[in-house]
């Protein structure tokens, strides 16, 4: 799971919320301090940028990173995340915990609501096919 989780390209295949949408990785460096940048949206023009700042790495457990959402330059809003893989069986169970702020209103937290949701159902897609 973990790979699946801090891997550029593997996030990338997950990471577009729905049919349609890209996440292309420009930069990766998953590394405590390190910054992902990404470009997000229709896949015939990305218009949103995603900068990812990792807090605390603990491989294969705990994730803590944030992530900021820009469009044409201006923050739209960011979120800290969490991510907590504990074993389970022959698998892991994986927590999600999302804290999110909006700087342009409301409609913006239903965006990433709606951008974790169809990046969890692809996630699991993907798990089942392993």
């Amino acid at each position: 799971m973990w790979p699946l989780l801090t891997t550029a390209d593997m996030r990338a295949i997950w990471g577009a919320p729905d049919a349609g949408k890209t996440l292309d990785t420009v930069a990766s460096d998953v590394r405590v301090g390190g910054v992902d940048h990404q470009r997000c949206g229709p896949a015939d023009a990305p218009e949103f940028e995603s900068h990812t700042r990792w807090y605390h790495l603990s491989e294969p457990e705990t994730a803590v990173y944030t992530e900021v959402i820009e469009a044409g330059g201006m923050a739209l809003g960011a979120s800290l995340v969490t991510l907590n893989l504990t074993p389970n069986g022959s698998g892991a169970t994986l927590n999600v915990s999302v804290a999110v702020s909006s700087f342009v209103g409301p409609e913006m937290i239903a965006e990433f609501k709606g951008g974790w949701d169809g990046s969890m159902a692809n996630l699991d897609r993907l798990i089942a096919q392993q």
